[in-house]
């Protein structure tokens, strides 16, 4: 055999026999997916572009009690109320998924992701738009909507739009709409610089009212009676105000927030509960967040808070001493709560933000006398992707229409009744909770929703009726809009 085939053979047969990597999922349709689901929330008058098309429009006199346009905005989840704080994180991460993971996106993807961040910060804009006098809170009531189970184009429940005057406090509320206001400022900055101003500057006049009527907006007790039990603050406000700060600061590099940042650290608790992040707590990614200041400009001042970061990531590791983050039998970050994968979408986004920074510094994880690599936190973020895509003890998707193997009943309203074009008269209140308890399948497709989840032990009931496992919403999706674009940019990675 001449030289050159036997060396030719030689690298074919290895090839047969060296094992490939080969992507365990199609992260590029996730992300897309992922980022699709947002129209199927969306509340006023829909745009030609509609591509989730069994949707129509809906609540069109929103804010008519009051006077005022408040039409447009989210449904939070598989209700038809529009609550402005976590209407305002869910903006605030997708913002923060294309200020740093939007190199990862296809144009195309980066494109959609804008639209479904606009179409939040859009409705924002109308929340804060008259202060420094009054804040918008919620438009819907909560339980006479939960009452019904309707779909939101036939809404027949009281739109009752609610506000807070000056000086009532809603610190938390206005420091989340400031940080989604200040972050889409940075998403919007080379696609839209005249709208990217437009959000700066009202994410300013926001952050005012914020810090200066200090107190939690659920305190008063016509917005407490609007908003609690199911969107309460129950974490309070002081996070909230570091939160927008720390967009600000990123935002405008102005001196003045790394001051606020640095004289309110303690005093509003970033070393408190930083274990957690997500629409309440937020300390966890303020501590990430200003971590980047550190990383990128070795601003000292703000060690305290990359410390804190740290001592956040180490507990994602078992071999660390201190406390430790739960998983459950099959792998799943859990921390207790109504909607599970809420926690492991906005943590696993946490992960994977600080091991880019880690990785842009050359820099390692320390963890007392362990060092992990960035990859390490990447790995462990895989394993959550993963796991809600198929690869749990289940063996089905958790993102509705990913895969094969997907629940084909979730709880929300306007999935599981016949759209308008099939059924164009309207379902009432009471005749929906026929359809509510029905064991037929949804006959509205929410591509790309990632739902509630298992529990604690990866047992999960995929029926309608069983709200903590099989509700989507958006502040779920948000945040995994971030981590797909990253893998879907590394599809290989094990």
């Amino acid at each position: 055999m001449k030289p050159s085939i036997y060396f030719l053979t030689v690298f074919i047969l290895l090839l047969l026999i060296l094992p490939t990597a080969v992507p365990s999922h199609d992260y590029s349709d996730a992300l897309r997916k992922s980022i699709l689901f947002f129209e199927g929330q969306r509340s006023g008058r829909l745009p030609i572009q509609q591509r989730m098309a069994w949707r129509r429009n809906s609540a069109l006199n929103d804010g008519k009690n009051l006077n005022t346009d408040l039409v447009g905005g989210y449904y939070d989840a598989g209700d038809n109320v529009k609550f402005h704080f976590p209407m305002a994180f869910t903006a605030t991460m997708l913002a923060w998924s294309s200020v740093d993971f939007g190199s990862y996106m296809s144009p195309n993807d980066f494109g959609h992701n804008l639209v479904a961040l606009k179409w939040a910060t859009d409705y924002l804009l109308k929340a804060v738009s008259q202060l420094p006098n009054r804040i918008f809170v919620q438009v819907g009531e909560a339980q006479a909507d939960h009452d019904c189970w309707e779909r939101p184009e036939d809404m027949d429940t009281p739109r009752t739009a609610f506000a807070l005057d000056a000086p009532h406090p809603a610190s938390d509320l206005a420091g989340e709409i400031a940080a989604a206001l200040a972050a889409a400022s940075i998403a919007f900055k080379q696609a839209n610089p005249n709208y990217s101003r437009i959000l700066l500057d009202k994410a300013v006049k926001t952050f005012q009212y914020a810090d200066s009527h200090r107190g939690s907006y659920t305190d008063n007790p016509n917005v407490n009676q609007a908003v609690c039990p199911f969107y309460c603050s129950v974490n309070g406000y002081k996070d909230e105000l570091l939160w927008g700060a720390a967009w600000l600061r990123r935002a405008t590099g102005s001196e003045f927030y790394l001051n606020y940042l640095l004289q309110n650290r303690q005093a509003f608790g970033a070393d408190f509960n930083y274990f957690e992040f997500g629409w309440d707590n937020k300390v966890g990614g303020v501590n990430v967040l200003i971590a980047k200041e550190i990383f990128e400009n070795n601003v000292t001042a703000l060690t305290a808070y990359k410390d804190t970061a740290e001592k956040m990531m180490c507990a994602f590791f078992r071999e660390t001493s201190g406390p430790h983050m739960s998983y459950t039998p099959g792998g799943l970050l859990y921390k207790s709560g109504s909607s599970q994968l809420q926690n492991t979408a906005a943590l696993s986004f946490l992960l994977l933000t600080y091991a880019d920074y880690l990785s842009k510094s050359s820099q390692q994880l320390h963890c007392g006398n362990l060092m992990f690599p960035p990859d390490s936190l990447r790995r462990i973020v895989k394993r959550q992707v993963d796991y809600v895509l198929g690869d749990n003890p289940m063996k089905i998707s958790y993102m509705v229409g990913y895969g094969e193997q997907y629940p084909r009943q979730i709880h929300h309203r306007g999935s599981s009744i016949p759209s308008v074009s099939v059924h164009p008269n309207a379902f009432g209140c009471l005749q929906g909770w026929s359809i509510f308890s029905s064991p037929n399948p949804d006959p509205n497709v929410l591509v790309g929703a990632v739902l509630g989840g298992p529990d604690v032990d990866d047992k999960f009931i995929g029926k309608r009726t069983n709200a903590s496992d099989t509700e989507p919403t958006t502040y779920i999706n948000a945040p995994f809009v971030g981590v797909f674009a990253y893998f879907k940019s590394h599809p290989n990675f094990s």
